[in-house]
Parts: C-alpha cells; sequence; structure tokens
C-alpha cells in the first residue's frame, strides 16, 4: 500500500494555448520517486444547470457537438469566464441558453470532468421557480441551439438512444430521480 498518492511536477511545457485552453506536458515525481510524464489540458472550469420549468420538465439544449460528429440534447451549461463567480456564470448561461431566469438557484456542488487529463470542474446548479424572459437574449454567435422541455420517460428515452451522451447531463437526470422524486 502506497501512504502518499501524490505526484509533484518538475518541469512543465506548454504546447497550445487559446482564448480558454492550455495544453502543458509535464514531467513528474511519482509516489516511487521515479519520474513520470503528464500531458494535462487546463480548462477554466464550466457551470452545468438543472433546469425545472413549471410542470417540472426538464430543459434540455439540442445542438450540434463537432468533436463527436452528432446532436445531442444536454442540460444547458457554459464555461466560467475570468474573475466570474460560478453562480453569475449559471445565471448567465441559463438567460442565454434557454430564455429564462429563476427565483432559486442552489449550488449542488463540483464534479471533475476528466480527471485523467483535464483539470476542469464543473459545478452543478438546480435552477427552479424559472420565469420566461419577454426579451431575447444574445447567446454566443458560433452557438447554435433548439430548447426543448422533456419529461423523464423523454430524458431516459434520449439516453437510450444515446441523444443524450454527456455525463452532467446524465448526472443531472440521477439527480432529479434520486433527490428530487422525479
Amino acid at each position: 500500500m502506497i501512504e502518499k498518492l501524490e505526484e509533484k511536477q518538475i518541469t512543465t511545457k506548454e504546447y497550445y494555448r487559446n482564448s480558454f485552453l492550455k495544453v502543458v506536458e509535464d514531467d513528474v515525481l511519482l509516489p516511487d520517486n521515479k519520474e513520470g510524464n503528464r500531458v494535462v489540458v487546463q480548462h477554466p472550469g464550466g457551470v452545468n444547470l438543472i433546469a425545472l420549468d413549471n410542470q417540472k420538465r426538464l430543459l434540455l439544449v439540442e445542438q450540434y457537438r463537432y468533436p463527436i460528429q452528432k446532436v445531442t440534447y444536454e442540460t444547458p451549461a457554459g464555461k466560467c469566464e475570468p474573475n466570474e463567480a460560478n453562480i453569475i456564470t449559471a445565471k448567465r448561461e441559463l438567460k442565454e441558453e434557454t430564455g429564462y431566469t429563476c427565483h432559486s438557484l442552489k449550488s449542488l456542488g463540483k464534479l471533475a470532468t476528466s480527471p485523467g487529463f483535464c483539470d476542469e470542474y464543473i459545478e452543478t446548479f438546480l435552477a427552479e421557480n424559472l420565469e420566461k424572459l419577454t426579451y431575447d437574449v444574445p447567446g454566443d454567435a458560433d452557438e447554435f441551439i433548439n430548447l426543448h422541455s422533456v419529461t423523464k420517460a423523454e430524458a431516459l428515452a434520449l439516453i437510450k438512444t444515446g441523444e443524450i451522451c454527456d455525463f452532467k447531463t446524465v448526472y443531472a437526470i440521477q439527480y432529479l430521480m434520486i433527490h428530487c422524486g422525479w
């Protein structure tokens, strides 16, 4: 049994950077005092919204996801901007992606998305008591989405067909079923 499962950075080399991602390769000291190598995608983090309308249907956005070459149904979500509190990001993303605001927004905690190669955490928020905005909120210029409100049965069917395939949306549905009697 290894007492201290920790790796310490020895050197780092940046390979790529854009407006919100950075890819680095680190040489690390392993728990057995040997050296290893780790490639890490650094990400500013994001938010995930479990948003229930007044009929207790889950709001999902339908969009094309280029990396997996398919259309998916997902919970509204987005990346955090520099120096922006996660709760502000959550309110902004709810408005931009759904056209709703909410009167109740509760943090459910953070999840690491892919800790084997990425440092991103997503904080999930439960948004209830939604109110449809009477004005259009501009979203991201390169984001094309359709909004859907689904029941539990419809959400489970979308998982079965693979149209819901991301962890944060599956987590949202499981959370609703376990903690909210959905």
